[in-house]
């Protein structure tokens, strides 16, 4: 791409770069990419090593090193949510009106002040404050960084890149995770601060980058004349049909998925399964390992596929991977429970290699360019929401020893997500499932619902 940079598809009357390209390999994915999208994706695993440092030992270091209760450091986590959901919609109007890149560099330099003063914090108020710029950071960072990919990608490129990402991101915060491991001592505080700080190093990375190599860069699409300006209301995206079961899809996906990974699955393999915490952790490196591993070789399998038909296969992975670890309940305490939780966790992985490239993919085909921002932020909102929701359940419900009951409502969420994913297909264009040749009429009027009548 030229000096131009990422600018959204109709900013300036040009035509995107399409790829048309059917199972392609590394090189050629690579060779694709505009010059901005290669150094998007070239940083990373070193953004998200940080990332890794520090997500799984944030409680331990409140709990264990600053003497905050467990209760009340739970809450805390909750926090970054909660200020993530709360500024997510307001994030994407501010993508679609300053652009992506300046939104992108507001919420980084969040990321950094949230971890410097976290590294120095002693009190709750004090760790509550860090975890606010996070959650700032959380919820304005998706819809500005989605946006800015997708005014650079389209079709098949997109759908590889945003897979792609997913993988690198697992890759980076797995090698993080390692490195903290080894580093972080709870007998000496000076070890935590060090990782955090190191945490907030690793994002000068990207801040570097958008001031530098992509300083021209905006992602910013403007508005067409002809434009209802009554359609960029937050209330007017949601009552697409399209969208509306697009929303539902995605928070179910993140309630039976992402938000019982790091609640619903620990608790029921320590309550239920009685398996160690250290099979616990390898469950964890197994889950990456296979993101690591299988995902470009799934992206070049589901190339030119209904991206719903690939969720219908995901949503079947994800009934598998549940049964799998309701079934460790039966021989709890064994060898035998233990490997059903690695198991679970190398299914489920493979699960979400399919998950990632195909919501993202279709949200940003199905937005106009000049509302990409809030396209995203609501994506964003419903994958929060299921990470708030998705613990709170699980936590109830194990507490109450309701253990089959809560793989069942699981295994029932699955295939509802199926469900979804079937009715979304009726809704969108073939191009936006995935498929760049052929007929290009939907089903249905993605705004209203309504049949289309061709001749």
């Amino acid at each position: 791409m030229s000096d131009l940079g990422l600018v959204s598809v109709g900013a300036r009357g040009e035509d995107p770069p399409v790829s048309t390209t059917t199972r392609p390999g590394m090189r050629a994915f690579w060779t694709s990419l505009p010059v901005e999208g290669r150094w998007l994706l070239s940083t990373v695993v070193v953004q998200t090593l940080g990332r890794g440092l520090t997500l799984p030992f944030t409680i331990i270091y409140m709990h264990e090193v600053r003497g905050i209760s467990l209760d009340l450091a739970g809450l805390l986590m909750a926090f970054i949510a909660v200020v993530a959901l709360a500024v997510t919609g307001p994030g994407g109007a501010l993508v679609d009106r300053l652009g992506a890149r300046r939104m992108l560099l507001f919420s980084t330099s969040a990321q950094v002040v949230g971890c410097t003063v976290i590294a120095f914090a002693t009190s709750p108020l004090e760790f509550a404050l860090g975890f606010a710029f996070l959650g700032f950071n959380f919820g304005v960072s998706w819809p500005a960084f989605n946006a800015l990919v997708a005014a650079v990608t389209t079709g098949e490129t997109r759908q590889q890149y945003f897979g792609i990402n997913f993988a690198l991101v697992n890759l980076g915060i797995g090698t993080g995770g390692i490195i903290g491991g080894f580093y972080a001592d709870v007998s000496d505080p000076s070890t935590f601060s060090a990782i955090f700080l190191a945490d907030a190093a690793c994002m000068l990375v990207p801040i570097a980058l958008l001031l530098g190599p992509l300083r021209h860069v905006h992602g910013r699409a403007e508005s067409p004349e002809d434009a209802d300006p009554s359609a960029g209301s937050y209330l007017a995206i949601v009552r697409q049909p399209a969208v509306l079961w697009l929303t539902a899809l995605t928070f179910l996906a993140t309630f039976v998925g992402y938000g019982q990974i790091e609640a619903g699955l620990p608790a029921f393999a320590r309550t239920v399964s009685e398996v160690s915490t250290r099979v616990i952790g390898f469950g964890f490196a197994v889950n990456t390992a296979t993101i690591v591993l299988l995902q470009f070789v799934v992206l070049r399998r589901i190339s030119g596929h209904r991206r719903t038909r690939v969720l219908l296969v995901m949503s079947a992975l994800w009934v598998t991977s549940w049964l799998l670890l309701g079934l460790t309940g039966l021989v709890p305490g064994t060898t035998a429970a233990a490997l059903g939780v690695l198991a679970f966790n190398a299914v489920f992985a493979l699960g979400e290699t399919l998950l990632q490239p195909t919501i993202p993919a279709i949200t940003n085909d199905l937005a106009p360019d000049h509302l990409r921002g809030r396209y995203n932020a609501v994506s964003a909102g419903a994958f929060q929401a299921g990470t708030i929701l998705g613990p709170v359940v699980a936590g109830f419900m194990l507490n109450h020893g309701w253990s089959w009951a809560f793989v069942a409502m699981i295994v029932v969420g699955c295939a509802l997500m199926a469900v979804l994913a079937l009715i979304l297909e009726r809704l969108i264009t073939p191009v936006v499932n995935g498929i760049t040749a052929g007929d290009t009429t939907p089903l249905a009027d993605p705004a209203t619902g309504e049949p289309v009548i061709t001749d």
